[in-house]
């Protein structure tokens, strides 16, 4: 991997941003409808995560956004818990240790925030994150929690954080 940097997302990665989920959707067919993908907020993230208790980090390599991770109160859930959105890698960024890094940051952004818990909404199609969310000590729940809006999602993770 070359030169590593991890940040707090700015207003002039949006339009990065959007591009880099967006493809991963069509990358690995993922639904489009009722993900992020179609989620408006997706274009403007900067402006998302400067409400109250979230926060997205974004990584760089060798100066290009090559990654994302963060959390977000989403509505709905109870007050302790916070939804880990956003984590998305570019293709050639994958498998390099950033991703386990983006992740670890968000993570420990919770504890430091105060959230007791961390959700998550993720996609058969994610199989490799879904398993390095199962190895980090997320577990699958029945049903949804919260209010994302994002209804094609079909699996639902919790990580308890004390």
């Amino acid at each position: 991997m070359g030169k590593l940097f991890i940040r707090e997302v700015q207003k002039a990665d949006n339009e990065d941003l959007s591009k880099l989920i967006k493809n991963t959707f069509e990358e690995f067919n993922a639904p489009k409808e009722g993900t992020v993908y179609s989620d408006p907020t997706t274009s403007d993230l900067f402006s998302l995560f400067r409400h109250e208790g979230s926060i997205l980090w974004v990584g760089e390599i060798d100066g290009i956004i090559s990654g994302c991770c963060g959390i977000y109160p989403t509505e709905g859930l109870p007050e302790d818990c916070a939804e880990l959105v956003k984590f998305y890698l570019r293709p050639e960024a994958r498998g390099k240790g950033l991703g386990k890094i983006l992740m670890n940051q968000s993570i420990e952004s919770a504890k430091d925030m105060g959230y007791k818990h961390l959700y998550l909404e993720s996609l058969p199609e994610f199989s490799t994150a879904v398993k390095m969310y199962e190895n980090l000590g997320f577990r699958l729940l029945d049903k949804p929690l919260g209010s994302s809006g994002h209804h094609s999602c079909t699996l639902w993770m919790l990580l308890d954080l004390f």
